[in-house]
């Protein structure tokens, strides 16, 4: 029915993935979790020579941001204070020492996903 909350768990949750370059962690995040039912997911990078930059838009579309690193968080706090003050933020502490789609990586990013996508009292 519409209006219930029904509709509020079907609607797509987006999840926009956040490293320094958006080059190997937040791009194999955003590939892994392209297809998983129920998400709608971006990617992008807090340094100027990221291969998509973080943008206050971005920010305003995601429900939830999740970066790799605390630094990515800090960040964007420091870039756009505004749009953090009413964003969910997660961090993942995933360092920089992978490459683009490297199953460790992929495996991580499932596993550290999974607690931070699981529903409250789960766990």
């Amino acid at each position: 029915m519409p209006g219930t909350d029904d509709d509020a768990r079907e609607a797509p949750r987006k999840v926009l993935f956040v490293c320094s370059r958006n080059r190997i962690r937040s791009l194999t995040a955003e590939r892994v979790f392209a297809c998983e039912p129920g998400l709608q997911v971006r990617s992008a990078g807090t340094e100027r020579e990221a291969r998509m930059r973080v943008t206050a838009g971005h920010l305003g579309w995601a429900d939830l941001v999740v970066v790799m690193e605390k630094r990515h968080h800090d960040r964007l706090r420091q870039k756009f204070p505004e749009e953090m003050r009413n964003v969910a933020v997660a961090c993942l502490f995933i360092p920089d020492d992978f490459a683009l789609m490297e199953k460790a990586l992929v495996d991580l990013l499932r596993a550290r996903m999974a607690a931070v996508l699981a529903p409250a009292g789960d766990g």
